[in-house]
């Protein structure tokens, strides 16, 4: 009974031990393929990102303007003169009627006090005449000769009080004087410039729109102005006018914007990007522009979601893309509210490629963004 034990224990540990080192060779090769496997599998890479969300979406219209003085001239002289005195020094600030020059007047001056002497010896010979006359003691003919004479009198006074006045050159309006290079003892020619006067708080913003945005353009819709000279600084006005033809040529039609210009920190001549409100407010699922990328299929984005074994990879997605605004992009469809999407570093990426999130360094999502000086 003892020998068939050790027997049998004898062909159990014969058959046994095989089997054991084969299951045993097995495990350990699974698990080197495994090792393998994950050595050879691509790393986790690192991106930014963003969560979808609803956001107020006002439609806009961007185009450029340029800017043009409510009131401008150039301040010049209607007749000859030699400058007497100028009252005003280049930049300063002018009030309506102020006397900018004053030109040698004195030989029309007294030109004027002799047609005023005269006038008024005119107006005694009337007087007496007419005395006689009442009497019949004068003819009516020299009567109306008296009373032309005295109207004639008047009136080269009045022609003469006229030039004395436009020796004297005053400000049109109210507005910012520029550089004048006139001085005291020149003589000024009709027509000579003086100085520039510019009218510019508020100032006109003049723009051009495609025939096609005409039905989203209203006088009174809200406007900003932003200039390259003013960086990070935002001026709003209102449409106040639109051109009643359209040009013929570049088929688009100009628009007239007034703004605010209390600092008076924007002058005529300056070129600005002009945003129109155009429409009703909506909301829009949004996105950094960044997000989208676009090839010959459609635009796709990446969304960045948990697999099977809890950790985080990248799906990819086509989305209908809608209109932009700084550097943000209205996402029409493809994804919703709250999905995880990547913002930057999908270059790198395919399905299913496991993500690292790093939202230290983000993608500019601006609706409004403003240049930036370094």
């Amino acid at each position: 009974m003892r020998v068939l034990q050790r027997r049998l224990i004898f062909v159990l540990v014969c058959v046994g031990a095989p089997l054991g080192l084969l299951v045993g060779f097995n495990t350990f090769r699974a698990h080197m393929i495994q090792q393998t496997v994950a050595q050879n599998a691509a790393p986790a890479q690192v991106v930014t990102t963003a969560t979808a969300a609803y956001s107020d979406w006002q439609p806009e219209i961007e185009t450029i303007g340029s800017l043009r003085a409510v009131h401008g001239v150039n301040v010049t002289t209607e007749v000859a003169g030699l400058v007497r005195r100028v009252n005003f020094r280049s930049g300063d600030e002018a009030h309506d009627g102020q006397i900018l020059v004053e030109l040698n007047a004195d030989s029309d001056i007294a030109q004027l006090q002799a047609l005023q002497a005269t006038a008024e010896f005119a107006e005694t010979v009337y007087a007496r005449d007419q005395a006689q006359y009442n009497e019949q003691a004068i003819s009516k003919a020299q009567f109306d000769a008296a009373a032309a004479d005295l109207k004639n009198r008047r009136a080269q006074v009045v022609s003469q009080a006229a030039l004395v006045a436009k020796k004297t050159l005053r400000a049109p309006f109210a507005g910012r004087l520029g550089i004048t290079l006139v001085n005291p003892g020149q003589y000024l020619s009709p027509g000579d410039k003086v100085v520039s006067l510019q009218s510019i708080d508020p100032i006109y913003v003049d723009f051009k729109v495609p025939q096609q945005q005409l039905p989203r353009v209203a006088v009174g819709a809200e406007l900003h102005l932003t200039v390259d000279a003013l960086p990070g600084q935002i001026f709003k006005g209102k449409v106040t006018a639109i051109d009643s033809l359209v040009d013929s040529g570049t088929r688009n039609f100009q628009v007239e914007g007034l703004l605010a210009n209390p600092r008076r920190r924007l002058l005529p001549g300056m070129f600005g990007r002009v945003i129109v409100n155009s429409g009703v407010l909506q909301q829009y699922l949004t996105l950094p522009q960044t997000a989208v990328t676009y090839n010959a299929y459609g635009a796709t984005i990446f969304l960045a979601r948990k697999s099977s074994s809890n950790v985080l990879v990248a799906q990819q997605t086509f989305v209908n893309v809608g209109p932009t605004r700084g550097d943000q992009v209205a996402i029409l469809r493809g994804i919703e509210a709250g999905d995880v999407v990547v913002t930057s570093g999908q270059m790198k990426l395919k399905n299913g490629i496991t993500l690292e999130i790093d939202n230290r360094v983000l993608p500019s999502d601006d609706p409004i963004p403003t240049p930036q000086e370094e």
